[in-house]
């Protein structure tokens, strides 16, 4: 039996975990970026308000032409653009700085001010993004000192894509993970399963699996191995008792059998009424056979009997018992047809198929009605194996009752008034 993987629980439990554990992921890989990215923002903002302050001072010092001077030196340091200096009187004339002129974009209530920024004039200019700050200094001058950010955004970015790439990552495989560890929990679950299977279909011997790990399945499967020793030794006293119940009084009940014979005889050789004898006789002689079928069965169940197999032709075996059957299927006014494909062959025991086959028919005629039809039939299946049917006219099995009549001495409540003992 195939384990379809996407049913079991395992696998339902490994898809839970990874959509818990994705999620967790996500909003921890979340909170990553957005803290770096926050912290990277005010790294650069407090860059800028020191710049801002160092230039005030140089300002209260030296004045206007000392600030002027400490702007171009900034300036002739930092060739790439990265700082942005404007020093505007307060008419925003432009007085020292790389920026030409303010920028138009809104500024906020502490002075900050996000605008674009571009490298050149020419139609091939990079637009970059800036963010800058004014200060108003003593005597109406303006200072805007601010950054080129776009090296922060191209930073924050790459930490974005790193991380969506990790997540991905992790969630493949965190994926293959659970899928391996659901297939190797489904495989031993599976095995568990299939022993349970062989042990119902009758191999009583089977027992659970150990792969000595010690975990939680380990123990389960020596639980249930302890728990099938105790059933197994249950039933083989039971069986044991029942058998040497059948073996010890098959002796006496068959003397029993010889001594009413015997005193039928008598009583015929004197003239007198046998009834009574002649009851007692058709008793013995079923208890007889049900203690017979109880030896019979306890040889088939230990596997006693598997020395008298011998190859067997299918067709010829069911022939002849259709054959014995037939007369009495006749006088019950019953069609009987059989029909068979020749050349079938197995390995078996050929008195004891004969039996169950005759149990089956014997069944057959007794509860099939007079102009009533059996047909027994022997067919091939796959070319690999037979399939005997036994089919009739009579009331059938009920389908509540049919999932019982393969235990021993169980029989329908509409059979007890008819002879027989359960074991057929």
């Amino acid at each position: 039996m195939t384990v379809q993987l996407p049913r079991t629980f395992t696998f339902r439990l490994a898809v839970t975990y990874m959509s818990v554990f994705g999620v967790s992921v996500l909003l921890l890989m979340s909170f990553i970026y957005w803290s770096t990215a926050a912290y990277m923002a005010r790294q650069s903002d407090a860059l800028i308000d020191a710049e801002i302050s160092g230039l005030a001072e140089r300002y209260d010092l030296l004045g206007l032409a000392g600030l002027m001077s400490l702007i171009e030196e900034r300036l002739s340091r930092q060739p790439t653009g990265l700082s942005i200096y404007l020093l505007t009187t307060q008419g925003h004339s432009r007085l020292a700085g790389n920026l030409n002129r303010w920028p138009e974009a809104p500024e906020d209530p502490a002075g900050w001010i996000d605008f674009q920024l571009y490298t050149d004039q020419s139609a091939e200019a990079q637009v970059h993004l800036a963010r800058a700050r004014r200060f108003a200094l003593v005597g109406g001058f303006h200072l805007l000192v601010g950054r080129d950010i776009s090296p922060l955004i191209a930073a924050k970015e790459r930490i974005a894509t790193t991380l969506a790439w990790g997540l991905v990552l992790t969630l493949a495989l965190g994926g293959l993970g659970g899928w391996w560890i659901s297939r190797r929990m489904a495989q031993r679950i599976e095995t568990i399963n299939r022993t349970s299977r062989e042990i119902i279909d009758g191999d009583l011997s089977r027992r659970m699996p150990l792969q000595g790990t010690g975990d939680e399945l380990d123990r389960l499967a020596g639980s249930l191995n302890q728990m099938l020793d105790r059933i197994q030794t249950l039933m083989e006293d039971v069986r044991r008792v029942s058998d040497n119940i059948a073996h010890d009084l098959r002796t006496p009940l068959g003397r029993l059998h010889n001594q009413l014979d015997s005193l039928r005889g008598d009583l015929l050789h004197k003239g007198m009424s046998t009834g009574a004898v002649d009851q007692a006789l058709a008793e013995s002689q079923g208890l007889l056979a049900t203690f017979n079928a109880l030896l019979r069965i306890a040889r088939i169940e230990s596997r006693a009997r598997t020395e008298g197999f011998a190859p067997i032709d299918l067709a010829a075996l069911v022939s002849d018992v259709v054959d014995f059957y037939e007369p009495l299927a006749e006088a019950r006014r019953q069609m009987l047809n059989f029909s068979a494909v020749p050349g079938m062959r197995l390995s078996g025991d050929r008195d004891l198929l004969f039996q169950a086959l005759a149990n089956l028919l014997d069944n057959a005629i007794k509860y099939t009605p007079e102009n009533g039809h059996i047909a027994v039939t022997l067919a091939s299946v796959d070319n690999a194996t037979a399939e005997l049917s036994v089919a009739d006219d009579g009331p059938g099995i009920p389908d509540a009752e049919r999932g019982h009549v393969f235990q021993r001495f169980f029989r329908l409540e509409s059979s007890r008034t008819t002879a027989g003992s359960g074991l057929g």
